[in-house]
C-alpha cells in the first residue's frame, strides 16, 4: 500500500493527497472542509497547491529544542516561496539531561514511541505530499525516522543542532563534565563552589549536548540514512547559517515530492549498514543501536545485533569526539563534518558507496564533495585512527542468550572476571559507589531497568559518571538491561536481553556470584552451575509492574526487548521474542 493508493492484497485503496485535494476544491460534501481551510487563511488557489506537513518537537522544557519555532517559519517560508503550502503542528519531547536519576527519566524511551505515533497520525489525518521533521534531543529524531518509514511519504528530517561547548578555566566543557563533576562533588573531593561555577559556565546557550552524544550521533545516521541533506545536522543550533540551511529544506521538501523520493526507496540494508559503520566510526552513543534497529523494523530492513558486531570489528573509531575524545562537535563540523567522515570510510571500502538520499545524491557523491578543513585533527585516516580497536562489540553468554552491548570505547581486547554486585535499580548502586563500597574487580549488576521492568529503560548516567568522577571507571565492569547515555563511558555493559522483569538470567544472579567478561570471544557468563540457576528459579518469577495504568503501563506490556530495538510490538511479536527465562 502506499499513498497513491495502489494495494496487492485488495484492500481499499487510499486516494492520493491530490485527489483529496480535487475533492476540497470542487466537492460539494467538502464545503464545511473547504470553510475550515479558508478560515486559516488558505485561498481556494492553495488547493491546487503541493501540501507539506512540518512537524517541529518544540518544548519549552530544555535547551535542546528552544530554536526549533525560527526554524519551521524559515521552513515554511521555503515553502512558501516554492510554491508549495506549510502546515504546521508540533509534538512533544522528553530531555533526557533534565530527567536523568529521576522517576522521569522512565518517559524517555516510551517518548519516541509516542512521537513517532503523533508524526504518523497528522501525516494520515491530512493530504500532505511531504513532511519535514524538525528535531533536536535525543529520542526525537529516532522517532521523526519512524515516522516517516511508516507513512512512506516524500520527507526529510533538520537537527536543529548542537550547542556550543563552554569554557571553565581555560578549557572547553560540556554537560559530560557536570556529570562527571557530581560523584567527586558528593564524595567531598570537590568543592561545591567549584561544581557551580562549572555547572554555569558547560552550557551557554540552546542545542543539544555538544559532544558525540545521543543527539548528534543520530543527527549524523539519519543523514546517512538518506533523509537528511549531508552536513546540514552538523551545523550548530545558533550558527549564522542554520535559518538558510531550513529556508532550503522547505523548498527541498517540494522536490523530494515532485521525484516521488519516498523513505522505502533509500531505507534500504545498504543504508542501515552505513549507518552502522559511521556509528562506529564516530565512538557514537549506544542508544544508536537501539534506534537503527526500531527504524529498520518500521522499514522492513531485516537488521539483527550480529550486524552491529560485524560492522563494528572491521571499523575503527575514526573521530576523535567526547564522551572518550577530546573534541566537541562544534569542531566535527568545522573539521568537515559527516561528509568528510563519509569520505574516510568510502576511500577505505567501509561503505555502500551507491546508497543514494533524499537530495539524490549517492553517498559516494557525498563523500566525493567533502571538504576538509586544512590541520584538522578531529577526524582521522582509516590507516591512523583515534582509536584502534571498536567502538562496540555484541556480547551473549549464559547471562545475556540474546545479546547486549558492550561500549568498548576502542579498547582491542578485554577480559575480566569478578564477583556480582547486585542491584535492584539505579539509585541502589549509585550509593554503594559514592560511599566507597565498591572495590575494583567488582561486576556491578543493576537490574529491573529494562523496556518491561523499567520501563522504559532507563539510562545508568548517573552511575557511570560516578565511577568516572572518582576514577575507578576501568577498575569495575557495570552490567545492566538498562541503557547508557551518549555522556556514559567506562567498562559498561548495556541491553542485556531478555531482561530480568521477563525471566532474563539477570533475575538469577546474587551477590558474589563469577561474572566473565570475555570480548575476543563475545561472551557474557555468569559462571554458575545450571543445577544451581534452575535452583533460584523462584528468583525470576514475580515481577511487579511499577505502573499499573496510563502510557508507561501500556508502554511496558508492549514493549519488545532491547535486541528488537525495545520498540512496541504486537503481543505475539513480545511473546516470540522473550525465549528464555
Amino acid at each position: 500500500m502506499d499513498r497513491n493508493g495502489s494495494r496487492s492484497d485488495g484492500a481499499p485503496a487510499i486516494p492520493s493527497a491530490r485527489q483529496v485535494r480535487e475533492e476540497f476544491a470542487s466537492a460539494v460534501w467538502r464545503a464545511p472542509a473547504r470553510s475550515h481551510l479558508l478560515a486559516m487563511g488558505l485561498s481556494p488557489d492553495d488547493f491546487g497547491k503541493p501540501w507539506v506537513g512540518v512537524a517541529t518537537t518544540w518544548i519549552g522544557t530544555m535547551p535542546c529544542n528552544l530554536t526549533q519555532r525560527d526554524l519551521a517559519a524559515r521552513v515554511c517560508g521555503g515553502i512558501r516561496s516554492c510554491g508549495g503550502v506549510p502546515f504546521e503542528f508540533n509534538t512533544i519531547a522528553v530531555s533526557d539531561g533534565i530527567t536523568m536519576r529521576t522517576e522521569g527519566m522512565r518517559t524517555s524511551l516510551v517518548s519516541r514511541e509516542l512521537i513517532a505515533d503523533s508524526i504518523e497520525v497528522v501525516a494520515r489525518a491530512h493530504p500532505f505530499d511531504a513532511l519535514v521533521c524538525i528535531v533536536a534531543c535525543d529520542k526525537t529524531v529516532p522517532a521523526a525516522a519512524m515516522a516517516l518509514a511508516r507513512v512512506d511519504l516524500p520527507g526529510l528530517i533538520l537537527h536543529s543542532g548542537a550547542m556550543a561547548p563552554g569554557r571553565w578555566r581555560g578549557r572547553d566543557v560540556t554537560v559530560q563534565d557536570v556529570w562527571e563533576a557530581i560523584g567527586p562533588a558528593e564524595a567531598g573531593a570537590m568543592p561545591m563552589r567549584d561544581l557551580h561555577e562549572l555547572e554555569r559556565a558547560a552550557c551557554p546557550g540552546a542545542g543539544s549536548c555538544a559532544g558525540q552524544y545521543t543527539a548528534t550521533t543520530m543527527g549524523q545516521l539519519v543523514e546517512v540514512l538518506g533523509l537528511s541533506p549531508a552536513g546540514a545536522n552538523d551545523v550548530l543550533a545558533l550558527d549564522p547559517r542554520k535559518p538558510d540551511i531550513a529556508q532550503a529544506i522547505g523548498c527541498l521538501a517540494l522536490d523530494a515530492a515532485a521525484r516521488e523520493a519516498r523513505p522505502s526507496t533509500f531505507l534500504s540494508r545498504h543504508a542501515f549498514e552505513n549507518a552502522i559503520a559511521v556509528l562506529m566510526a564516530s565512538g557514537g552513543s549506544t542508544n544508536g543501536v537501539l534506534h537503527l534497529l526500531a527504524i529498520a523494523r518500521e522499514a522492513g530492513v531485516e537488521l539483527a545485533l550480529e550486524d552491529f558486531d560485524r560492522i563494528a570489528a572491521r571499523t575503527p573509531v575514526i573521530a576523535d569526539l567526547k564522551p572518550s575524545g577530546r573534541f566537541v562537535a562544534r569542531d566535527f563540523e568545522r573539521a568537515g563534518g559527516t561528509p568528510l567522515l563519509l569520505r574516510r570510510l568510502h576511500g577505505a571500502g567501509l561503505l555502500h558507496g551507491e546508497a543514494v538520499t533524499v537530495t539524490g545524491a549517492s553517498i559516494g557523491e557525498i563523500a566525493a564533495a567533502a571538504v576538509e578543513r586544512e590541520g584538522q585533527e578531529v577526524i582521522r585516516d582509516v590507516e591512523r585512527p583515534a582509536k584502534p580497536g571498536g567502538a562496540m562489540a555484541v556480547l551473549r553468554g549464559t547471562l545475556a542468550p540474546d545479546g547486549a552491548i558492550l561500549k568498548l570505547g576502542g579498547r582491542r581486547a578485554l577480559t575480566f572476571r569478578g564477583p556480582a554486585r547486585v542491584f535492584d535499580g539505579e539509585w541502589d548502586c549509585y550509593e554503594a559507589i559514592v560511599d566507597g563500597s565498591v572495590r575494583p574487580g567488582d561486576v556491578l549488576v543493576i537490574r529491573g531497568e529494562g523496556p518491561v521492568g523499567g520501563p522504559g529503560m532507563p539510562e545508568m548516567l548517573t552511575v557511570t559518571s560516578a565511577l568516572v568522577g572518582l576514577g575507578i571507571d576501568d577498575q569495575v565492569v557495570l552490567v545492566t538491561d538498562g541503557r547508557f547515555s551518549g555522556v556514559s563511558r567506562g567498562l559498561v555493559i548495556g541491553h542485556v536481553a531478555p531482561e530480568a522483569a521477563v525471566g532474563g538470567p539477570l533475575a538469577r544472579v546474587r551477590d558474589g556470584d563469577e561474572i566473565d567478561v570475555d570480548v575476543a570471544d563475545r561472551r557474557l557468563d555468569l559462571l554458575v552451575p545450571a543445577d544451581e540457576l534452575d535452583a533460584r528459579a523462584g528468583d525470576a518469577a514475580g515481577h511487579t509492574p511499577r505502573y499499573r495504568r496510563g502510557v508507561l503501563a501500556r508502554y511496558a506490556e508492549s514493549a519488545l526487548q532491547a535486541d528488537r530495538g525495545a520498540a512496541l510490538g504486537l503481543r505475539e511479536e513480545r511473546d516470540s521474542a522473550v525465549r528464555h527465562g
